[in-house]
């Protein structure tokens, strides 16, 4: 792991927001989801909810399974995380879950959702809402593919139907409705952010 810790900054939200783990770019950026994952993430939610990167970002906490950049893998692309790695991250996510207590947490990517629930495929826990509870806390989640360039799951069907009916499933939460529509009715946008609601 190669330091600085990437952090999304001090969100109070009640929606957590879990990636995998910041790639090469983010710790020079100094913010998570800051480069061509990023660019796809932010996409799907304007697509889906009208907001702007700027207003997910200061809505949602976004936090991480490892909190600093893995390395890049021999054969190309960013390293997964060992299972030490992630172990010596768990504190940092636990601690999170106890401060903001989230209502609905988005684990992002195949690592992510396996801190949450047993790993099945993309395909039968992509586009559902489940309970759960986790450290101690009880929460609904919503799991989210990885929008990795890399993985074309997300733009093939099932995939591409399936990240629909997720990001559906995010927007009419109320948690959603709550952090993020009631400061956007603040803006200058307040009839998208109605339009959506609805």
């Amino acid at each position: 792991m190669y330091p600085p810790v990437v952090s999304g900054g001090a969100v109070v939200s009640k929606i957590l927001l879990v990636g995998q783990a910041p790639g090469d770019k983010e710790p020079k950026l100094g913010r998570p989801f800051a480069w061509t994952a990023g660019k796809t993430l932010f996409g799907w939610f304007s697509t889906a909810a009208g907001i702007s990167e700027e207003q997910f970002r200061a809505s949602l906490y976004m936090a991480a399974v490892c909190r600093c950049f893995p390395g890049k893998n021999p054969l190309g692309g960013d390293r997964v995380p060992s299972p030490q790695e992630v172990y010596n991250c768990t504190a940092w996510l636990k601690r999170e879950l106890d401060i903001l207590q989230p209502d609905l947490v988005i684990p992002v990517g195949k690592l992510a959702i396996a801190q949450f629930i047993p790993l099945q495929k993309l395909d039968q826990i992509i586009g559902r809402k489940m309970a759960v509870t986790c450290a101690g806390h009880s929460f609904d989640l919503i799991p989210l593919p990885h929008p990795s360039g890399a993985s074309p799951w997300h733009r093939k069907e099932p995939g591409s139907s399936l990240l629909k009916k997720a990001l559906r499933l995010i927007v009419k939460h109320p948690a959603f409705n709550r952090c993020v529509f009631t400061a956007f009715r603040l803006s200058a946008n307040a009839s998208v952010a109605d339009k959506f609601r609805k």
